[in-house]
């Protein structure tokens, strides 16, 4: 990585990329099957998309999971008598990142952010001139190479502002008392589940 970031500045030229966000320790039920606006998936996307030059967002297996089956893409679900924050099932895989239906099933939530790479090259590209509209060059500004690792770094805070608020819509309290109060009460009764 480092050195095609070293090439690609000694060519004048910028890098997008790829970040990876796991969130782990989520309980199953964040978000909503039912409300198109409490969908996790929607939510998450929504706030990712609008960190500057992010031009596409995935969800577990994402864009592959279009060019495969079902049996390929769903997740099997086991008992896990010892999850009580997964309601005692576990999924087998995690193709589906941690979402299904728009709530977190308590699995790892993983999401792929991709970035554009930065649209001021040292060796600028051809573009007009909007007085004239004759053929032009851009201006050379100075540039980073790429901003990948700052995205990284918004896309958790982004997660976390989106998780945040689904746990408190969930759970609920005027104090953090409260809240962790409810918290532990939701997780003695998703114990509860498939005993």
């Amino acid at each position: 990585m480092i050195a095609r970031i070293d090439l690609a500045k000694k060519e004048g030229n910028t890098l997008g990329g790829i970040c990876e966000v796991v969130v782990d320790g989520l309980p199953v039920g964040l978000g909503s099957h039912v409300s198109w606006d409490r969908k996790l998936d929607g939510r998450l996307g929504a706030a990712l998309m609008s960190i500057p030059a992010v031009k596409g967002v995935e969800i577990g297996m994402g864009f592959e999971a279009a060019r495969r089956t079902g049996a390929e893409v769903h997740d099997e679900i086991e008992m896990a008598p010892e999850s009580p924050r997964t309601g005692n099932v576990r999924r087998v895989t995690n193709r589906a990142g941690g979402l299904e239906g728009g709530m977190t099933s308590g699995e790892p939530l993983v999401i792929k952010v991709a970035m554009k790479p930065i649209s001021t090259l040292m060796r600028p590209l051809h573009t007009i001139d909007t007085k004239t509209a004759a053929p032009a060059e851009a201006a050379a500004e100075r540039s980073d190479v790429t901003a990948v690792p700052a995205m990284g770094v918004i896309a958790e805070a982004m997660t976390a502002l989106v998780m945040a608020d689904a746990f408190v819509e969930k759970f609920g309290g005027d104090s953090i008392g409260e809240l962790r109060r409810n918290y532990d009460a939701y997780l003695v009764h998703v114990a509860t589940r498939l005993r």
